[in-house]
């Protein structure tokens, strides 16, 4: 469960549908800040929200948001959300280095063949082995140390933003390693 969600778009007069002219309620999209979760949000009436807005909705009293109306899919995503989500992706990874160094530190093999490191996007058998070795000889410290080290490695932040992208969106993980999770949490795939 999300404690804190980060507002991807906010929508005062609701969801435009075509036929439907009766007062819509105001939503918000966004996602979570420990799973990725995408999350439908009801705000409290009167709430001011902003697009990056990090807000409370765990239990207990919440400032701005009255309810979760329910997970989403990367497909119910409006088209302000999809541009927003690589750079709300990307700040949530930068604030949680501990986690995600924790990742490359521990990263273990998944089968015979296949290495959890490789899941990344760019990541071959071949950095897969320089990661490896580097982390052997001390455990990376932060993405910098990570950067350093493994100067093959462009951006570590950028590869597990595509990694997390790919994780939630389901028409294009249909294509790549998908049934592989890392860190999110996708909803139920739709029937």
């Amino acid at each position: 469960m999300e404690d804190y969600a980060i507002i991807l778009d906010y929508l005062p007069l609701g969801y435009i549908k075509e036929g439907i002219n009766f007062k819509r309620k105001p939503v918000a999209q966004a996602i979570g800040k420990e799973e990725f979760t995408l999350l439908e949000l009801t705000p409290k009436e009167g709430a001011d929200i902003e697009i990056h807005e990090k807000v409370y909705i765990g239990s207990g009293k919440r400032e701005k948001i009255s309810r979760v109306s329910k997970r989403l899919q990367f497909d119910d995503l409006t088209a302000t959300s999809r541009v927003e989500i690589p750079y709300v992706v990307e700040e949530i990874i930068k604030t949680k280095e501990d986690k995600f160094i924790k990742f490359f530190n521990d990263a273990g093999p998944i089968s015979t063949r296949l290495h959890q490191l490789e899941l990344l996007p760019g990541i071959g058998k071949k950095h897969m082995w320089d990661i490896i070795k580097a982390r052997e000889e001390k455990p990376f410290e932060s993405y910098e140390d990570l950067k350093n080290r493994v100067p093959m490695l462009s951006d570590p932040v950028k590869l597990l933003v595509k990694r997390v992208l790919l994780e939630m969106d389901v028409d294009q993980a249909k294509r790549g390693k998908k049934k592989y999770i890392l860190f999110t949490r996708p909803p139920a795939r739709r029937r």
